[in-house]
């Protein structure tokens, strides 16, 4: 096959972050599993579904571990490549870290893919890493009936840095970084039907590395951050307010959407991992009377390399924002608060 005439989303079954398990399925695969501990250098583990492992090593050094990887959800092999790595790096910037370096993780059906293809996808990673400032150190790669790509990236920070996304607290104020739609947009892109210009759009945001999270966890104010992937904003929220015994509100107003996300969910846009995504979490979820399903799916819809959830203290709402647009994040908006009550999202109109 010409590698010009390949459709990458034509040979997987789904694409990007909405590949992943949905939040129930994953606890169910994950009840009986031993617990990490007892290791008090252990930081974060899989207590809280967290973004990264974080180890620390001494008084001023931890370590932070990630891995992720996906199916396509664009044809173009060199910006999967770009998306697969910008979205595994973010992990890391999420917990306060910088990335160090990476591994990639390949599985590709050789059968399938000519050669060309696969090294564009690889290029496409490695140019993403290279503007993070980290070396691809090496990798594993298998043959698989489906294309999977992806990165396991090591980084570091401070003890004092780590940003958990279980500390969030009453009164904080929530900042969403980058505008929601990913998944409304991908499933336009198999549907045939993405607007002109959406494409550039959709590829400008998931190739943004997160890094302004590195920077954020250098301020006390600051004190959970999360990236909203795979999960939605209401699933990766969900997390926050298990993790930290809160109840969070966000006004459908204030959040963030691509210039078409609303548009395409009214046309039926909408994957199917946001189905799974409402059914996994919906019922620790209060939504205004009457809201149209295209507006839920929304909240729900699977980010691929979304944005960063941060929960963070009022009187440094204004300042962090405005640090966080000059820094190359323009959709970034204050969405909602976080209040005393029972792990709950609450949206409002």
């Amino acid at each position: 096959m010409n590698a010009h005439d390949l459709r990458l989303t034509s040979l997987a079954h789904g694409g990007g972050c909405g590949c992943k398990l949905a939040p129930s399925v994953l606890q169910q695969l994950l009840a009986e599993q031993p617990a990490a501990g007892p290791f008090a250098q252990l930081l974060v583990g899989t207590e809280t579904g967290d973004d990264a492992a974080v180890w620390q090593i001494d008084d001023t050094t931890c370590v932070i571990a990630t891995t992720d990887f996906f199916m396509p959800m664009v044809d173009d092999p060199h910006d999967f490549g770009r998306i697969a790595a910008t979205n595994a790096i973010s992990d890391v910037y999420a917990m306060g870290g910088r990335p160090i370096m990476a591994l990639a993780i390949l599985g590709m059906p050789i059968d399938k893919m000519p050669p060309e293809t696969i090294r564009e996808i690889l290029k496409g990673g490695a140019s993403v890493c290279a503007q993070a400032g980290i070396p691809v150190a090496g990798g594993h790669s298998i043959d698989s009936p489906e294309p999977i790509y992806g990165l396991a990236v090591i980084g570091t920070c401070r003890p004092e840095q780590v940003r958990r996304n279980a500390d969030a607290q009453p009164g904080d104020d929530l900042i969403l970084t980058k505008a929601l739609g990913v998944g409304v947009y991908a499933s336009a892109i198999k549907k045939g039907v993405l607007p002109d210009g959406a494409y550039d759009e959709m590829i400008a945001s998931t190739t943004l590395l997160n890094r302004i999270g590195a920077d954020l966890a250098r301020d006390p104010a600051v004190h959970a951050v999360t990236d909203v992937t795979g999960f939605g904003l209401l699933g990766h929220g969900m997390e926050m307010a298990r993790g930290a015994g809160v109840t969070l509100t966000t006004s459908l107003q204030a959040v963030p959407l691509l210039a078409h996300a609303a548009a395409l969910a009214q046309a039926g846009c909408v994957t199917g991992a946001s189905h799974r995504n409402w059914a996994s979490y919906g019922a620790a979820v209060s939504l205004p009377e009457d809201l149209p399903d295209w507006r839920r799916h929304l909240l729900t819809d699977p980010q691929t390399s979304g944005g960063l959830l941060v929960a963070c203290a009022p009187q440094r709402t204004d300042a962090l924002l405005r640090t966080i647009v000059e820094a190359g994040y323009p959709a970034a908006s204050r969405i909602g608060h976080v209040e005393e009550g029972r792990p709950a999202i609450r949206v409002v109109g």
